[in-house]
């Protein structure tokens, strides 16, 4: 009986403990949080901190959620309270800067008038016609407004970016001064936008995005003098600057002005874009080659780069009996590509380009070039002429890898000298403007650049999908191009306490290995495909001389096509289907032979997590279960 009690007594010691256990967390150790996740998915970055952290006035976050989207759309209940735990985060680490109001706007009440008046945006659940809301407004003390129109699940992995930036904008901090030389429709086409009725022709979300948090100025292709209040210069797709041009850019360097450039090989997009007459450019590479040759930097813009590793899959052309291919020319770069060391890649997973260059130091110069993009050790180089009308399949059969990782995109730090001994004369007709400088010949203290040989990596179509959400365009990144953009002109510019809050890691994981698999063999299947055609032809060929009586030594052609097939013909037929059958076999052998290696690794990853793995706990639980059985018999002895 006594033994009973006390078992009693120590079940209810037990509930009392985890009670108290419970009350003591919920008091205490809400902000106590393990993120076990390899990509911190759940872990505010550094950027984030620092910036809540520097908070100077107060802001008011409202968020405004209808609990009945939650019930009729489950998916958005979870995202919710994901949202709203972020944003209990954000309060605790602004120091009492940040106040969280939160309102459950119910359909003709005046919390939904004030929604809409502070530019949320309904969402219609049924076919009454209610609408429900899932926005955050922000207000500082100036009265100025940030919202976020309506959290979409697609953004999840791109909340702390939302969030943060409207935290960041409300802040009124002093934005950095950007000019921006360019010939390329980056802030939008109004040509082409009458003409398409707005389909296209917006300005690029690379762009777009780069304003929100940076002053942007226009500074016009024959510029002979920089704004004194720009503090970085973004010089996108150079094409012919004349010298006066770039005597500009390089006496801004050299007078410690900070530059980023990006030129490229061939640019996709001016190739797509039309011109004045209608028709895209024919001649779409760019090189700024005259300043950076002389700085001590190469950038090969006479072919591009291509990557095995990371191709872009795409359609085939539509004889081809394969539907898609891997095209070499397009790419994504992650991991080893990445270099994370640099604070331009903070929190950088991905980054994709499309016929890019490459960039290297020369021989005996001092610059230092640090890469901070990088193509994989399975890239070479390919042709400029194969990709003006590509055919993305010959193009993968006649690739061969070769000279290892291409940098793609490079930090160039050190004492420079000036491209120009003097200032060029001025254009014809034109003066100089009075507060033009004197020449430097020199930069008086290291020069800080950063040079891309690609300009692709902004367009939208190869890092983003911008879609129609009830009237309004959403942007939805694939890649992280246009936080790498951002990234660098903040580091360029000072800003290192923004890089941590560009973009959040995703969580979908390639199967990377799976993928360099299909790449391998898909690349034998092409270069034995392209031997296929090539005997096809050689062997039609002999088949049309045969038929019209000519000879394999090249004699002459009879005026008429036989109407007998000959012997020789014959056996000429029989070779070539004999030929077909073989190479069509080995074809087959390597797509089994694909399928085959891709299904054992499939088996054995589920083998391990349906049965391996669960086998083990069970071994271990048993050992456990005698181990703690025999110390009992022990006890008792």
């Amino acid at each position: 009986m006594q033994r009973i009690w006390l078992s009693s007594l120590g079940v209810i010691a037990a509930v009392a403990i985890a009670i108290g256990v419970n009350l003591f967390a919920d008091a205490q150790l809400t902000q106590v949080r393990l993120d076990l996740t390899q990509q911190r998915l759940y872990t505010l970055s550094p950027g984030t901190r620092k910036i809540l952290g520097d908070l100077k006035d107060p802001i008011t976050l409202r968020l405004f959620y209808s609990r009945k989207l939650g019930s009729t759309v489950p998916i958005y209940g979870s995202f919710a309270d994901r949202v709203q735990e972020m944003l209990q985060q954000y309060v605790s680490l602004s120091g009492g800067k940040l106040k969280l109001e939160i309102y459950d706007p119910e359909p003709f009440s005046d919390t939904e008038d004030r929604a809409m008046a502070l530019g949320l945006q309904g969402v219609p659940v049924d076919q009454g016609g209610e609408k429900v809301y899932f926005g955050l407004a922000g207000s500082n003390l100036l009265d100025d407004e940030r919202n976020i129109g309506f959290f979409q699940t697609d953004r999840e992995r791109f909340l702390e970016f939302d969030l943060t930036k409207l935290v960041y904008d409300l802040s009124s901090p002093t934005r950095a001064v950007v000019g921006l030389m360019t010939g390329l429709p980056v802030d939008g086409d109004q040509r082409q936008m009458m003409m398409s009725r707005g389909q296209t022709g917006r300005p690029w979300v690379a762009m777009t995005q780069l304003r929100q948090t940076n002053t942007v100025k226009t500074v016009p292709e024959d510029a002979q003098v920089i704004d004194a209040d720009i503090q970085v210069l973004l010089v996108i797709h150079p094409q012919d600057l004349p010298d006066t041009t770039l005597y500009t850019i390089d006496q801004f360097v050299m007078r410690g002005g900070r530059l980023m450039v990006m030129v490229d090989p061939l640019s996709e997009a001016q190739g797509a874009t039309p011109g004045p007459g209608g028709q895209p450019a024919l001649v779409t590479g760019s090189q700024l080659d005259k300043l950076l040759d002389a700085w001590g930097v190469k950038v090969e813009t006479s072919r591009a780069v291509g990557d095995l590793g990371g191709a872009w899959r795409v359609r085939a052309n539509p004889n081809d009996r394969i539907q898609a291919v891997d095209y070499v020319a397009w790419f994504n770069m992650r991991d080893a590509g990445i270099n994370q060391a640099d604070p331009a890649n903070a929190e950088i997973q991905q980054v994709t380009v499309a016929s890019a260059g490459a960039i290297s130091k020369k021989d005996g110069a001092s610059i230092e070039i640090l890469p901070l993009l990088q193509s994989s050790s399975r890239s070479g180089f390919v042709a400029l002429d194969k990709l003006r009308q590509p055919d993305p399949a010959r193009i993968l059969a006649e690739f061969e890898p070769a000279g290892g990782p291409a940098t793609i995109a490079a930090r160039a730090r050190g004492m420079l000298k000036s491209a120009f001994e003097a200032a060029p004369p001025a254009p014809e007709g034109t003066q100089r403007p009075e507060n033009f400088p004197a020449h430097i010949p020199a930069t008086q203290a290291p020069a800080n650049l950063v040079i891309v040989a690609d300009t692709d990596l902004l367009a939208d179509r190869y890092w983003v999908r911008v879609q129609e959400f009830f009237g309004e365009q959403q942007a939805t990144p694939f890649a992280d191009n246009g936080a790498f953009l951002a990234n660098v002109v903040g580091t360029l510019a000072g800003g290192d306490a923004l890089i941590g809050l560009r973009a959040r890691g995703g969580s979908v994981r390639p199967f990377e290995r799976v993928d360099a698999m299909q790449r391998d063999a898909e690349a034998r299947f092409r270069q034995t495909e392209r031997t296929l055609q090539q005997s096809l032809e050689g062997a039609e060929k002999k088949l049309r001389e045969l038929r019209q009586g000519s000879t394999a030594g090249g004699a002459q052609a009879s005026a008429t096509p036989q109407a007998i097939i000959t012997p020789e013909q014959r056996a000429a037929i029989d070779a070539l289907r004999k030929e077909m059958l073989v190479t069509r076999q080995k074809l087959r052998n390597v797509q089994l032979d694909l399928r085959r290696d891709i299904s054992a690794l499939q088996n054995n990853l589920r083998l391990f997590n349906i049965v391996l793995v669960p086998a083990v706990l069970t071994v271990l639980a048993i050992i456990w279960g005698i181990t703690r059985n025999r110390r009992r018999a022990r006890a008792r002895a």
